[in-house]
């Protein structure tokens, strides 16, 4: 009875490193505090498989949140650039795939017909480093300007 307790127990630490690999996290990229966001959900549901299934979040309390799913991503990498596309209005790129994201009664959807170009200033970046998903928010045109020497 023992050695069957010990088996077990033993079964499952050797899982742990496993099971541990998954990839789930979620992050958000704040607008005007806390409550208006949009957020990335990452969820990797079998550490056999390197799919990541994703969602957005699209929240501006108190009046509204909703979750949308999107196409999913792989273990491990991540980027998802987010521009100013308007009032309340963003638009996502995610590799080939763009996305339009409404924050003041939380619409989204699949935007197939996207111009060449971004539709405005690029925001930020929700990307993966050190293991952990962030936004990266994106440099001012004034921070991005080499600075010059004094004459």
């Amino acid at each position: 009875m023992r050695a069957t307790s010990a088996l077990k127990t033993l079964l499952i630490l050797a899982a742990v490193p496993l099971l541990s690999a998954c990839e789930n996290d979620g992050i958000a990229f704040l607008i005007e505090g806390k409550d208006h966001s949009i957020a990335l959900l990452r969820e990797q549901r079998w550490f056999w498989s390197d799919e990541v299934a994703q969602s957005i979040v699209v929240s501006r309390m108190p009046t509204c949140m909703r979750r949308y799913e999107i196409k999913p991503g792989v273990a491990g990498a991540v980027k998802m650039e987010v521009y100013e596309a308007g009032d309340y209005l963003w638009a996502l790129k995610q590799g080939k795939n763009w996305y339009l994201a409404g924050t003041e009664k939380c619409q989204f959807q699949r935007w197939d017909e996207h111009p060449e170009e971004p539709p405005g200033r690029l925001v930020g970046t929700f990307t993966r480093k050190n293991d952990t998903l962030e936004f990266i928010e994106a440099k001012t045109e004034a921070e991005s300007r080499p600075i010059k020497p004094a004459e």
